[in-house]
């Protein structure tokens, strides 16, 4: 995972999607260059910090 610019990216098979309030929209398959690497502990803290439910982090789509 990763958070560039107060968002938070996720990868699943190649594919990115970006976490938004309706849930996780596909992106693309380049991640952002100043997108930082985010291991599933960091992620969920942000979660918390940012008031996201934790449960979003199981649902990131398959392609």
């Amino acid at each position: 995972m990763a958070f560039p610019r107060g968002r938070l990216l996720a990868a699943r098979e190649g594919q990115l999607y970006v976490l938004a309030p309706d849930g996780w929209d596909r992106l693309g398959e380049k991640r952002p260059s100043n997108a930082a690497i985010l291991n599933r502990q960091d992620a969920e803290d942000w979660c918390e910090t940012e008031g996201w439910n934790l449960h979003l982090l199981d649902a990131v789509p398959a392609t």
